[in-house]
């Protein structure tokens, strides 16, 4: 099946759509890559325990998306740990998995910052770098389409 498009302002309508919407999607991946690269510099260093572990069913109940069957309720780990100040401080993370991450006890690595110890985030790769990768690649992936596309159309003139 060739998928093909007629007339040179579609094509370039296309292209121009394909790298905008890849550029938006590296720029917000490389705003999120500040963020985590922001925190993890100024992140103090703990060690906490997970104490619980918290099942949410994520709410993907959009218009435009079906539910699958492996669409399970994700658990997020609870954990807790001492400040630098003594205080004793418990956060939830914000990336879940099923099957869990963690068990209930298991020692982990904790990143927060001083002056808000409640902005808390295990010291894992995915809590960390998840998004930028996400957004970034995708962003990639379409900005790379969008410039072939257009190298392509644009020596076939």
């Amino acid at each position: 099946m060739r998928f093909q498009v007629r007339g040179r302002g579609a094509r370039r309508w296309i292209t121009f759509g394909l790298i905008a919407f890849g550029g938006l999607f590296l720029v917000i991946g490389l705003v999120f890559a500040g963020v985590s690269v922001s925190f993890v510099a100024d992140a103090k260093h703990a060690r906490g325990t997970v104490v619980a572990l918290e099942w949410r069913d994520d709410d993907h109940s959009g218009v435009s998306r079906r539910r699958r069957v492996d669409d399970g309720p994700a658990a997020y780990p609870v954990v807790e740990f001492t400040a630098a100040d003594g205080t004793r401080r418990t956060f939830r993370d914000s990336t879940g998995s099923s099957p869990p991450a963690y068990e209930r006890g298991e020692r982990v690595e904790v990143l927060y910052k001083a002056d808000s110890p409640g902005d808390a985030r295990i010291d894992s790769f995915l809590s960390l770098w998840l998004l930028p990768l996400v957004f970034g690649g995708i962003g990639l992936l379409f900005t790379g389409i969008g410039t072939v596309v257009a190298l392509v159309t644009r020596r076939r003139s």
